[in-house]
């Protein structure tokens, strides 16, 4: 599991670095600037955010990254005591808050339950016959295992944790590829062509003009 982690304080940053390497794969930044370009080219599973960074804050950081259709889940560090902030925060797309001081065990916790609702390195039941494993991008259909390529696995998990919802070729682009290697719309439609093969054309659907909704 991938983590970009933003913290200023280096006290709190090391001890908070040094626990969650124990278990996730974890870059640290400073600032929201050096966050943001993280952010922008590499893929994380997971974004711990403290609220009150120099610069730009953790908030207005993750405004940014939602306007680019960047759907990561997203945990916000604060030591605000105030609902005004956990509303604001809750509006901007995130996913859960935490208030300084805590236990780093409430911490993992909160990290397992995201992991637990986004199906990160999982295996996914989709349905009796079908189950996938997105961490060695295998697909097991009615006891035979298929292998898909890392990019068509993730596709096919962005897919499932957006079950039901209609996902676009940019949505899709923007978050499986950073903006130096994004291919074009064709490479999406190769990908989907080839799950479809092997899951069915009934699971993930073609709505013409919008973009792929699996069922």
């Amino acid at each position: 599991m991938k983590i970009l982690f933003l913290e200023d304080d280096p006290v709190i940053a090391d001890t908070l670095s040094d626990f969650l390497n124990e278990f996730y794969e974890v870059t640290h930044c400073f600032n929201s600037h050096s966050a943001l370009e993280k952010a922008e080219d590499n893929h994380y599973d997971l974004y711990i955010f403290d609220i009150n960074v120099p610069g730009i804050s953790g908030m207005e950081l993750l405004k940014t990254l939602r306007t680019f259709n960047d759907t990561t889940p997203t945990i916000f560090i604060t030591a605000y005591q105030e609902l005004k902030y956990l509303q604001e925060g809750f509006k901007l797309g995130a996913n859960d808050f935490i208030r300084k001081p805590f236990e780093l065990e409430e911490l993992q916790a909160r990290i397992e339950n995201i992991r637990r609702q986004f199906l990160i390195e999982e295996e996914v039941c989709i349905s009796e016959e079908i189950r996938f494993s997105p961490e060695i991008h295998q697909l097991l259909i009615n006891d035979k295992t298929f292998s898909i390529s890392p990019k068509e696995s993730e596709l096919l998990h962005y897919l499932l944790k957006n079950r039901s919802k209609v996902i676009s070729n940019d949505e899709l682009l923007q978050n499986l590829y950073t903006y130096e290697s994004m291919p074009s719309s064709d490479t999406i439609r190769t990908y989907i062509k080839r799950l479809r093969q092997l899951l069915g054309k009934e699971r993930i659907l073609n709505i013409r003009g919008e973009g792929y909704r699996f069922e």
